[in-house]
Parts: C-alpha cells; sequence; structure tokens
C-alpha cells in the first residue's frame, strides 16, 4: 500500500479513534486511490488527502423543543460542510437515534465523492440529529423541525449549503424546516432545501428517485456483463422510500423484488412485491410511524414473515441493501455468496462493513458501491435545484430522462476510471476514483484554501 496513503489512514486512526464509521469510509476510499496517488507526488506535497479528510466546517447545536404535553426536550443537531471545491455543500438532513457527529461525518465524506460523480455542480455536506420522529404527532414533529431550522438557517443558503432530506425527514418535515426559514429569512428562497412538495419547488419523481436510479444503475451493470434483469429475483432490506423505489423500478422492467424488511425482522413474499397494491401498500407502511416489517405479511397471504431475522438468508440473483450503513456483516456475506449469487448493488450508504465488502468482493461478485449507486437520489435533488434557480418545473418524463442518462453516465466513467488504473472491472474502486478525481482538481485549481 502507498505510504502516503498509510500514513493518512493512521493519521485518522489516532485523531478520531471515536468516529468508527468515518474511519472505516476514510479507509475504503483512500485504499481504493493507490493508483491515482501513485501517478500524482503532488498531491502528497500538498497534502491533498489531509485536506479531503478534514472538513471544512462542523456546526453543532442544541434543539430545544416541547412535545403535546408541554414537557422539554433537547436533542442534538449537526451540519457537517465537508467539501465546497465543486459546487455549494449539498446532502441530506437524517432524523434518528443512532446520529451522532461519527455518522455525520461519515456520510459527508461519501457525499463529497457522489456528487462529485453526478457532473453537477454540488459539494459535499450532510447534517441531521438524534430525534426520533417515530410515533411523535405531526405538531411534534412540526415544532422540532422549526428548532431546528431556527439554529440551522444562519449557515445555508442557495449558494451555501443545500440540505435534502434524508431518513427520518421526508417531504412534511422539509415543508416545515423551509416555512421556518422562510419565516426568519422574509424571502422566499425556494432553492435553500430540496425534496419539497410540489406546490412550493419541489420536482417530480423525487421520492422514487434514489431507488429508481439504483435500478438504472443496475440495468448497466447487467448490460456490461451481457445479461438482462429481465426474470431477476432481487433481495432487498428496507421498506422505506429507497425500497419503495426500487420495487417500482425493479417490476418495471421485468425483475422481482421478494424481500423487505424492517428492526422486527424481514418478509419474504415468492409472489413478488410487484403491483401497485403492494407497492401503495409499502408507503402506508412508511407514514404509519409503526416501522415494521411484519405489517406487510398481515396485509398479503403470499408473504411469510421472519422475526429478528435479515433478508440475506434467502436465495436471489441479485442483492440490494436499502436500509442502514453496516447492515451486511460476514455472515450476511457468507449467505450472500454461497447462494451463487453474482450481482452485489449497495443502495443504502456504506451498508456493509469493509471485512464483509471485501469478502463479498475477492469471491468474483460484481459490487456497485453506494456512493455511484444511490446517486439518483442527490441527482434529482440537484436537478430541483436547477429547477428553482430557472424558476420552471420539469415534466416527470424530462426528469426521469435526465436522471437515467445521469445513471449511466456515472456507471460509465466507474468502469472507465478503473480501468485505464489497471483494475478491471472494479466498479468500487473505480466510483472513488472517478469521484476523487474531479473534486482533487478543483482543490489544487484553487490553491491552499
Amino acid at each position: 500500500m502507498n505510504a502516503y496513503i498509510e500514513e493518512v489512514i493512521e493519521k485518522v486512526r489516532k485523531k478520531d479513534s471515536h468516529e468508527p464509521e468515518f474511519i472505516q469510509t476514510v479507509e475504503e476510499v483512500l485504499r481504493s486511490l493507490e493508483p491515482v496517488i501513485d501517478k500524482h507526488p503532488e498531491y502528497q506535497k500538498m497534502s491533498l488527502l489531509e485536506r479531503m479528510i478534514e472538513p471544512e466546517r462542523v456546526i453543532e447545536f442544541r434543539v430545544t423543543w416541547a412535545d403535546d404535553n408541554g414537557k422539554t426536550h433537547v436533542n442534538r443537531g449537526y451540519r457537517v460542510q465537508f467539501n465546497s471545491a465543486i459546487g455549494p455543500y449539498k446532502g441530506g438532513i437524517r432524523f434518528a437515534t443512532h446520529v451522532n457527529l461519527s455518522v455525520m461525518k461519515f456520510l459527508g465524506f461519501e457525499q463529497t465523492f457522489k456528487n462529485s460523480l453526478t457532473s453537477l455542480p454540488m459539494g459535499g455536506g450532510k447534517g441531521g440529529s438524534d430525534f426520533d420522529p417515530n410515533g411523535r404527532s405531526d405538531g411534534e414533529i412540526m415544532r422540532f423541525c422549526q428548532a431546528f431550522m431556527t439554529e440551522l438557517y444562519r449557515h445555508i443558503g442557495p449558494n451555501t449549503d443545500v440540505p435534502a432530506g434524508d431518513i427520518g425527514v421526508g417531504a412534511r418535515e422539509v415543508g416545515y424546516m423551509f416555512g421556518q426559514y422562510k419565516r426568519i429569512r422574509g424571502n422566499y428562497e425556494n432553492g435553500v432545501l430540496t425534496g419539497k412538495g410540489r406546490s412550493f419547488g419541489g420536482s417530480v419523481i423525487r421520492p422514487e428517485a434514489t431507488g429508481f436510479g439504483a435500478v438504472y444503475y443496475l440495468n448497466e451493470v447487467l448490460k456490461h456483463q451481457k445479461d438482462t434483469i429481465k426474470g431477476k429475483t432481487i433481495v432487498i432490506s428496507g421498506f422505506g422510500n429507497v425500497a419503495w423505489g426500487v420495487a417500482q423500478k425493479a417490476s418495471e422492467l421485468g425483475a422481482k423484488v421478494v424481500t423487505l424488511a424492517g428492526p422486527d425482522g424481514y418478509c419474504y413474499d415468492p409472489e413478488g412485491i410487484s403491483t401497485k397494491e403492494k407497492h401503495d401498500y409499502m408507503v402506508e407502511m412508511r407514514i404509519s410511524g409503526r416501522n415494521r416489517a411484519q405489517d406487510y405479511a398481515d396485509r398479503f397471504p403470499s408473504a411469510k414473515f421472519f422475526p429478528g431475522k435479515k433478508p440475506w438468508e434467502q436465495k436471489a440473483d441479485i442483492y440490494m441493501p436499502c436500509a442502514f450503513q453496516n447492515e451486511v456483516g460476514m455472515a450476511d456475506a457468507e449467505s450472500i455468496v454461497a447462494s451463487g449469487a453474482k450481482y452485489y448493488i449497495e443502495v443504502a450508504n456504506m451498508p456493509t462493513t469493509n471485512e464483509a465488502l471485501y469478502y463479498i468482493m475477492n469471491k468474483g461478485l460484481v459490487v456497485g458501491p453506494s456512493k455511484a449507486v444511490n446517486a439518483g437520489g442527490v441527482a434529482v435533488s440537484g436537478l430541483e435545484m436547477s429547477q428553482n434557480s430557472l424558476r420552471l418545473s420539469w415534466s416527470e418524463q424530462e426528469v426521469d430522462e435526465r436522471l437515467l442518462t445521469i445513471m449511466v453516465n456515472i456507471h460509465k466513467e466507474s468502469a472507465k476510471a478503473a480501468e485505464e488504473c489497471g483494475l478491471g472491472y472494479n466498479l468500487v474502486a473505480g466510483a472513488n476514483i472517478a469521484g476523487f478525481k474531479k473534486v482533487a482538481d478543483a482543490m489544487i485549481a484553487q490553491g491552499l484554501v
């Protein structure tokens, strides 16, 4: 391994020893950059990697709000503005109990390269809070969002930092935050947030975009391998927006999603999650606040529920984790490899531990890395920013065509970058290299900033 890369990784391990998720993503990305670093000794002279792994700004703040009974609660809020070399900071806001600084930094670091891959002018950032919206009333969620934005508003703007939704933050939460921003600022700057409702500047197919984009990327992988998506069975996790989008687009293209999963276990539906009724029920499950996968099996007799288990034990042609970081460990990876599947496509952000990821790759499966596969969500957010700037709305067909073009190009550029570095069809390294090069060139051109 390149000595400079090892030196930088070791510095991160020592300096950020309490941030395991951040260390994990730095190790995964930097280790794949060796062919590029070897060709550019000037990167070490300019401490490029040290600069790239350090956020430009980390904002941490208190969020105080009252529940419906008048009881006061205090949560912790974050915004990590990681890199603005190619555009304003861009990345979602996550409301979940697992949110902490390590998670925010890992997501912001990944977002930098993901946004670079889209070819749109967006830097990397991420934000959120350890607030849990599950089981909360609309009034409580509104008050929390208003309190959160009362601090965040001073750090964002259409040309500074443009947050969006993420886990726990959908159109409702974005609407409440936008309303508070507008109230405080006194301006109608609808380009300050993406993932908005259609009535005030939101884009069509934004809720489905991550899932749709993931299937478009998968389709390019299959084409490259002279294979087809038609007739394939797909195992996924989660049942939120991302899983919902994957199930819809996979069905449309002739594949069959046979699982969904939640914190209580997973459902296996051999008939496939393939009908409008089933897709619509996934939306009901998400907005119910119950967060239970079992509800699907209770509704559809064709499905069986497996409490406390993960779906990776089911045999399929393609595996697509769509839920949380590190949901696939070594035992899961061994089950996936033993199934005889050829394709492992990450959809959630960093859903695989590094040990499991390298195991799956070394066993010969084609791996689509999350920063490339799930870039469709931020790509359509970028298209929403464009529509807001132009003060117009594109049709569903126009947005979908642009999304498809972006995902096709992401696959193409990732494969090309890997091939040029003598790595064959290594999409994990290719995505890291392609995303890195654009950010690195911009940072060097802008001097020591």
